[in-house]
């Protein structure tokens, strides 16, 4: 927990306003919302950093989405500008030119009747979400910066997707654990139901805490070493930390040595 919560979101503000200043004059901040506590407070934070003039919240449900009032809510309670696209007919179509000619079959990539496995039918939409964000901040006539509003509780367990969710120009919460966003968020005046909101993926229809198998609480103690979870527990969480420890390092790169240049 933040020992001064009024404090620690006055430091990310100023912090964002610093980035903003060397980023570009006049840019935007552009901030995908879906109506949970991260993406709620990076969009709060952003508000009081740069103003509404310069915060544009991007609504990207993929078909239907149950609780798609929550993000129109949130964009309603700041009074920043927004627009909504439904990325449901981009991930239809490519998951149809993808599995079409037949050829991801013959590689082993795809299910025995030809559809997308498990793991790319997940992530696949929270990539056409961050090009569709991208798009949006090239559109702006000043130019804009796509936020990331993954946390540090998820960033520690790889609880991301890899240029999805997990890409951003700039990061506001990830030093931040789930109940410390929710301090910053408290601290900002974001809608409690939001703040509250259980986390989930909104696709499997199960919590966030379910799938991993371990509640936040729990993780956040264990990366700041003040409690060590069950054994079975610990062996997760470490598990997951050290699998997906790819999605936070820069990508590896071949050094070509000076000496075998001419």
């Amino acid at each position: 927990m933040l020992a001064d919560p009024e404090r620690t979101t006055r430091d990310i503000v100023e912090w964002i306003r610093s980035f903003f200043e060397r980023s570009g004059e006049g840019c935007s901040a552009v901030v995908g919302i879906s109506g949970g506590k991260d993406s709620s407070t990076v969009a709060a934070l952003c508000l009081r950093a740069l103003g509404a003039e310069r915060v544009v919240g991007v609504l990207m449900p993929n078909g239907n989405q149950s609780d798609i009032d929550d993000a129109r809510q949130l964009v309603a309670a700041l009074g920043i500008p927004s627009v909504e696209v439904n990325v449901g007919p981009a991930v239809r179509a490519l998951s149809a030119s993808l599995v079409a000619s037949g050829e991801l079959a013959r590689l082993g990539g795809a299910l025995p009747d030809g559809s997308l496995g498990a793991d790319a039918r997940t992530n696949l939409p929270a990539r056409i979400r961050m090009a569709t964000l991208y798009a949006v901040a090239q559109t702006l006539p000043a130019g804009g910066r796509v936020a990331n509003t993954c946390n540090l509780s998820e960033d520690y367990v790889g609880y991301s997707t890899k240029y999805g969710d997990a890409a951003g120009d700039f990061s506001p919460l990830a030093h931040l654990l789930v109940e410390e966003v929710r301090q910053v968020g408290g601290e900002l005046g974001v809608p409690r139901n939001l703040i509250d909101k259980t986390p989930s993926d909104g696709l499997s229809g199960m919590s966030d805490e379910d799938k991993l198998g371990f509640t936040y609480d729990t993780l956040g103690a264990y990366i700041l070493g003040t409690a060590t979870p069950d054994e079975p527990v610990r062996r997760r969480i470490d598990a997951l930390h050290e699998a997906n420890l790819h999605k936070l390092r820069p990508i590896p790169s071949f050094e070509l040595p000076a000496s075998q240049r001419a």
